[in-house]
Formats: C-alpha cells, structure tokens, sequence
C-alpha cells in the first residue's frame, strides 16, 4: 500500500511539472515571430535616449531610497524616476505589448503572466520566512519596507505599481531593444541590477537579478512588455502586502 501510493504521488507531482511546464514554456522560452525591425539611425537615437535615461534614473533611484521613512520628499522623488524611465521608454522609439502562442494561435499573455507573478511571489514570500531568522538579512529588507509601514498606504500602492510598470516600458521595452540581439537578457540584467545598486541595498540589488532574468525570458519570448509588465506588478503587490508582517519585528 505504501509502494502504490508512493508511486500515486509521484505520479501526481509528475502530472503537476508536466502542466506547469506546458503553461509556462511558451511566455519562457518559446520565441514568437515578430518583424521589429529599425534602421541604423533608429536604432542609434534609442540607444541614446536609453543611455540619458539611465543615468537621470540611476540618480533619482539613489536620491528616493536615500530618504528617511516617511519623508514626504520619497513621493515626488519615486515619481520622478518612474517619469524618467516612462519618458526615456517611449521616446526611444516603438514598444510593442508582445504575444505569446495559445491554443494554436498568437494572443496577447495576461493569465500566463498573471499566475507566473504569483508564482514568483509565493517563492519570495518562503524565502522571506526563512531570511526573517537571520537578523542580518532581515535588518536589510526591513530599511525598505519602513518607507512602505510609515507611509501613506494608497500612496505606497500607487508609486510601487507606477513604477513597476515604468521600468518594464523601460527595461525591458527601450533598453532591451537597444542592445541589440546578442545577449539581450544577460546584459539587460547586468544593467537593471546596476543601476539598483544605487539603492544602496544589496537585498533589492539580489531581487533585481533573479526577477530581471525572469522578466528578460518573458519579454524575449513574447517579443513585448505587457507579459513582464504584468508578471512585475502582480510580484510588487505580493511584496507589499506580505514581506512586512514577516520582516517589520
């Protein structure tokens, strides 16, 4: 009896990777056909745009963290980098929302998106739970969440879900197209992970490449933002409202 439901269970787990594979290797690893072609000048000018974005971004980044919790300057400061990166994003040149295959045909990726989000979510979520043990760790989480506990809550949601999706119309939309088609998801990683450090952080600094390689597959396979985009918002709510009953002793 033992044997046979020891055999059941892995059958079931089996059953389980198979469907989860066949939901997530398409908005992963299956590359869509897509014509985004640009001319040599098109290309030079976004490459420039990004470059100027990046660095008013980087500063503004280091400049909101570097605020105490509760300061109001966080606000206008978090905004600021979200615009930067929103306006370097499209004024780069186009963006594309990108699909993913679906039944025998090309869709756009929402649900696909939305589970790996929560699938991302629930692995920091465990991994938060243990790193709360480890007094170090934790100290460095908590230096962030504090700007979340002591500000104004409507508020926290809307500049964290602003410039969430601001840095997918950036990073993953200007940037990624402006480095061309060698190597496209080390180096974005390399360089999201870069201007994090300006954070001063090493724990986001650490989020931004595990979560900057995941969104780097997505937009490479979907040929678009709109699946990381939703991947990074659904992960950033996750974040919000549970890493601060775990970590804020």
């Amino acid at each position: 009896m033992n044997e046979a439901g020891g055999m059941a269970s892995s059958e079931k787990i089996g059953a389980l990777q198979t469907r989860v594979q066949r939901l997530l290797a398409p908005s992963l690893l299956e590359q869509v056909p897509r014509d985004h072609q640009q001319s040599d000048a098109a290309f030079k000018r976004r490459r420039i745009v990004a470059a100027i974005a990046l660095v008013l971004g980087t500063t503004l980044l280091g400049l909101s963290l570097a605020t105490d919790p509760g300061d109001s300057a966080f606000y206008p400061l978090t905004i600021s980098v979200a615009a930067v990166w929103l306006i370097g994003g499209f004024t780069s040149g186009p963006l594309h929302l990108g699909r993913i295959p679906f039944r025998g045909s090309l869709r756009r990726p929402l649900v696909t998106p939305l589970v790996t989000g929560l699938l991302a979510g629930a692995v920091f979520v465990v991994g938060a739970l243990i790193v709360a043990q480890i007094e170090p760790i934790r100290k460095i989480i908590d230096t962030v969440l504090q700007h979340a506990q002591q500000g104004n809550t409507a508020l926290i949601f809307f500049v964290t879900l602003l410039n969430g999706a601001s840095e997918e119309v950036f990073f993953r939309g200007a940037l990624f197209a402006a480095i061309g088609r060698k190597h496209p998801i080390p180096i974005s990683v390399v360089i999201y992970s870069l201007v994090t450090i300006a954070t001063g952080n090493p724990m986001l600094v650490f989020a931004a490449v595990l979560m900057g390689t995941l969104f780097g597959f997505q937009r490479r396979a979907s040929g678009g933002i709109l699946a990381p985009m939703i991947t990074h918002l659904v992960w950033s709510v996750i974040m919000l409202l549970a890493l601060p009953p775990i970590i804020i002793k």
